[in-house]
């Protein structure tokens, strides 16, 4: 028996090799039209599940950015009073040695007794990540501690002007 080259002897039998396999399909391989459909189904309910996810991962973000802000805010606040205490700086009568205005912590102050000395307490007024300004309700000291108006004498305490409310329910111009 003589054997042709090209032509597999077992082809036309069956064996364990070609078992399963439609011969009129060959060994096409690829996904059908049910497949694809299928898989593009499953990408879209999971892309549509995490939605909602991301849109808490972003808001738990700003309230991050918010808390930084406000901190750094307040510290400032803090450095500028303590100073004050210490007569290093000169104040207003009436302020309690707290600042005027957010803007005299990023100009800074001429330190008192060193005329070549400025101190300055923030690089810039941070934008507040719910309103997307720079715009900060502040407090001064004659304020009531829950006042929304600022009487102008100077700055006790700041906070964001957002009337949104946080993850936990609490507003964040409660913060």
């Amino acid at each position: 028996m003589q054997v042709e080259l090209g032509h597999d002897y077992h082809s036309d039998h069956f064996s364990p090799a070609n078992a399963g396999v439609n011969p009129q399909r060959g060994s096409s391989k690829g996904m059908t039209l049910i497949e694809l459909v299928i898989t593009c189904a499953i990408l879209i309910v999971l892309s549509t599940a995490s939605l909602p996810v991301t849109r808490y991962v972003m808001i738990r973000k700003q309230e991050a950015e918010l808390r930084y802000d406000l901190r750094e805010m307040r510290d400032a606040v803090d450095r500028y009073k303590d100073l004050a205490d210490k007569n290093q700086i000169q104040i207003k009568v009436g302020t309690e040695g707290y600042p005027p205005d957010l803007d005299t912590l990023v100009k800074g102050v001429q330190l008192a007794g060193a005329p070549d000395r400025h101190m300055r307490f923030l690089r810039k007024i941070p934008v507040d990540p719910m309103t997307g300004k720079t715009d900060w309700g502040m407090r001064s000291v004659q304020d009531d501690a829950d006042s929304n108006s600022w009487g102008g004498q100077d700055v006790f305490d700041v906070f964001t002007i957002s009337t949104g409310t946080a993850l936990d329910g609490t507003k964040y111009s409660g913060w």
